[in-house]
């Protein structure tokens, strides 16, 4: 690490926020595949460190949060009793991320299970983050509503969108067709707790930054063999991620980042600033 120059750490960077592989990155700047991982964990721990302490008394009005599906090392039916003892983190695991839908920053996300335990720690986080009463929508996943409850109590204006599809569906309500997307016959508003707006009951800004993490995160991205082989290395590159998303790319429909929006940062930030968080 102390070798690799800071053009060179910025060139890394740059290559990994815009959808490249690790071995991609490896053939376009020559760095090897071990530095490009170590760079990858120690950055991705400075800018999860930065978001914590910087992403607080946010004066968001409306919130909307989903969670992202990926898995480490193989899906959760592939995984072998000896792959689960080699890697303990091996299967699936989801992201959970908050977004403010006027400025379109990522209040937080977190890693984990898609049970209720993760559920309260990421809704007790998100509440941590904000200074003022929001409006929230979710999609209908029932844990949400129990970590909304406990964590805010009547101090919020929360309502569920619960979509329904068209054909057939597995036990979590998705299509259980593979490779195209279901067909969303309707939708119901559910208002749960205190007065939300029914204008604004809605997902869509929360879906589309699913998509973005598709196409920006090689690692999510659907029928590759890019996914990831250790929990480290997936979250350091989801913090990597939200930090550029956050502080150095222009939003097209604001014109600025989504922190300057939110009034976080006051510059334009750019790769460099990132690569300088490791000397922080």
């Amino acid at each position: 690490m102390n070798r690799l120059d800071k053009t060179k750490q910025a060139q890394v960077v740059a290559a990994l926020v815009e959808a490249n592989s690790v071995r991609a990155t490896v053939r376009m700047t020559g760095v090897s595949k071990n530095t490009i991982a170590k760079l990858l964990v120690e950055l991705g721990a400075a800018c999860s460190k930065f978001m914590s302490e910087k992403l607080v008394n946010l004066p968001c009005e409306r919130i909307q949060c989903d969670e992202i599906w990926s898995f480490i090392n193989a899906k959760q039916k592939n995984v072998t009793p000896k792959l689960a003892a080699a890697n303990p983190h091996a299967g699936d695991v989801w992201t959970w991320v908050a977004m403010d839908a006027d400025t379109k920053l990522i209040c937080t996300w977190m890693v984990g299970n898609r049970d209720w335990f993760t559920a309260k720690i990421f809704i007790e986080d998100l509440k941590s983050r904000l200074s003022s009463r929001v409006q929230l929508t979710t999609d209908g996943l029932r844990i949400y509503f129990h970590s909304v409850a406990a964590a805010f109590g009547n101090d919020v204006d929360y309502a569920a969108l619960i979509k329904r599809y068209g054909g057939s569906v597995d036990e979590s309500g998705a299509s259980a067709r593979k490779y195209s997307p279901p067909e969303c016959i309707g939708c119901e508003k559910k208002p749960l707790i205190g007065n939300p707006d029914p204008e604004h009951i809605s997902t869509s800004y929360i879906e589309r930054q699913n998509l973005t993490m598709r196409m920006q995160i090689r690692r999510f991205t659907r029928l590759t063999n890019a996914f990831s082989k250790k929990i480290e290395n997936h979250i350091a590159s989801i913090a990597i991620h939200y930090m550029h998303y956050n502080f150095v790319r222009v939003h097209q429909s604001l014109r600025v980042t989504p922190a300057m929006a939110a009034g976080v940062t006051d510059r334009l930030w750019d790769v460099n600033d990132l690569v300088n968080m490791l000397d922080a």
